[in-house]
């Protein structure tokens, strides 16, 4: 019974074109009147106190970081330094795109970004070198969604957030898989690409691939400077997000001269209701969270579960259809905040490791960036590339499922994840 008012209060006020957000207090609210205890005066104490948490901080400093990244031209540098590697292979404009999403992955942490900046620098040119646009913009759709992945991502901080997990250990464990991801695109574009017929880009030659790389020095150098300032202890991830904003900052006006100073304002207020929304969704979400657990949503589900519990890689491969299936339907935002709190808890009770379990979390719902018929990431590369929404569709399918792939091997091996984790700490 409370599982069914659960869903029905927070889809049926989804349903009714209600923001995310305000979706889940309903849901919280309707969970309140099941129990016979309204109190204004506790939903309202709990939703301040999902606001007030220190590892949140990362996340407004993540995105100022971000925003001053792409205003700073570190973006289109990296696209400039994998163009001088290895533009002049055949179908080297695809190994570009992986190259360059997985270098601005490790720097953005946001897949819309990504795709919109991608998209915007190489579909013109894979289009004039007679390449597939759908097929090319299915790939950059692709390469886009393992933003989410790796660090410094703002989905694995909201996750580390709601569940309790260590952000750091995420930001650690998800290294490996992000760059699983990256393998699995290169090895199906030059598979599906193989029998293509389009222009070669001209070899650069030594000094303009020495110019290009000494260019993105700057920002190459930035991922590893995050992780290794992490795994030495030199600052914690809040800490982290921190000297990121100094770094891009100090790189886009001192050395790349891009970044002026009339650029600030807009990026600050950007950056600001970026995380106004993202805080107030988070602190929606803890209220419904502590509210679901008091309700016994989770002991309700973990029976209808149990016959898996005794084998933790079934279980995750069951939770982890799970979520696809939502992700089919909803978005990333929503599919995070309302499972987070429901399977965590048996994830517990079944002593899978939490930080595994919220890598493959993160990295389904980053694959549902690319499923029909929400699929955001998708959205945005069809409007970049002026195609069809079936079109793209069509041409991220090898693309899907090569990261579906990457997803199963590491329900099957967790050792891909738990081994780097138990090397880092």
């Amino acid at each position: 019974m409370t599982v069914a008012i659960f869903l029905f209060s927070l889809l049926g006020a989804m349903a009714l074109g209600m923001p995310i957000a305000f979706a889940l207090l309903v849901c919280a609210l309707a969970l309140m009147v099941a129990q016979g205890s309204v109190d204004m005066t506790i939903l309202s104490q709990k939703l301040i106190e999902g606001a007030d948490s220190f590892p949140l901080l990362a996340i407004p400093f993540f995105i100022l970081a971000g925003e001053l990244m792409n205003a700073g031209g570190m973006s289109k540098r990296i696209v400039a330094f994998a163009m001088a590697c290895v533009g002049h292979v055949r179908g080297g404009l695809g190994i570009v795109a992986v190259m360059a999403a997985v270098l601005m992955a490790a720097i953005s942490g946001s897949a819309a970004a990504d795709a919109a900046a991608l998209g915007t620098l190489l579909i013109p040119m894979m289009r004039a070198a007679n390449y597939d646009v759908p097929r090319s913009a299915g790939l950059i759709a692709a390469g886009s969604i393992i933003a989410p992945v790796m660090p410094p991502s703002v989905a694995l901080i909201v996750f580390g957030v709601i569940a309790n997990v260590s952000i750091g250990k995420l930001f650690i464990a998800s290294i490996v898989p992000g760059l699983m991801m990256g393998l699995a695109l290169l090895i199906a574009w030059l598979w599906v690409a193989r029998r293509d017929k389009v222009a070669v880009m001209p070899r650069k030659s030594l000094r303009e691939t020495l110019l290009a790389t000494r260019n993105a020095l700057w920002a190459l150098f930035m991922p590893f400077g995050i992780v290794g300032g992490m795994k030495f202890g030199i600052f914690t991830p809040t800490e982290a997000a921190v000297a990121a904003c100094a770094y891009a900052f100090i790189v886009g006006t001192c050395f790349y001269r891009e970044l002026k100073l009339r650029h600030l304002y807009p990026l600050l207020v950007t950056a600001a209701k970026t995380t106004s929304v993202v805080v107030f969704l988070i602190a929606s979400a803890l209220v419904s969270a502590w509210l679901i657990t008091t309700s016994s949503v989770p002991q309700q589900i973990a029976e209808m579960l149990e016959p898996f519990l005794d084998d933790p890689r079934l279980l995750m491969f069951m939770m982890m259809v799970l979520v696809i299936v939502v992700g089919t339907a909803l978005d990333f935002a929503p599919t995070l905040l309302i499972l987070t709190p429901v399977l965590m808890p048996i994830v517990k009770h079944a002593g899978i490791d939490p930080v595994y379990f919220g890598v493959l979390f993160i990295m389904n719902n980053a694959i549902g960036l690319i499923t029909p018929p929400v699929g955001i990431v998708l959205n945005v590369l069809s409007g970049v590339a002026k195609i069809s929404m079936g079109a793209i569709v069509k041409g991220v399918w090898p693309f899907l499922f090569a990261q579906t792939l990457v997803l199963l091997r590491l329900i099957i091996f967790p050792e891909l994840v738990l081994v780097p984790l138990k090397w880092m700490f």
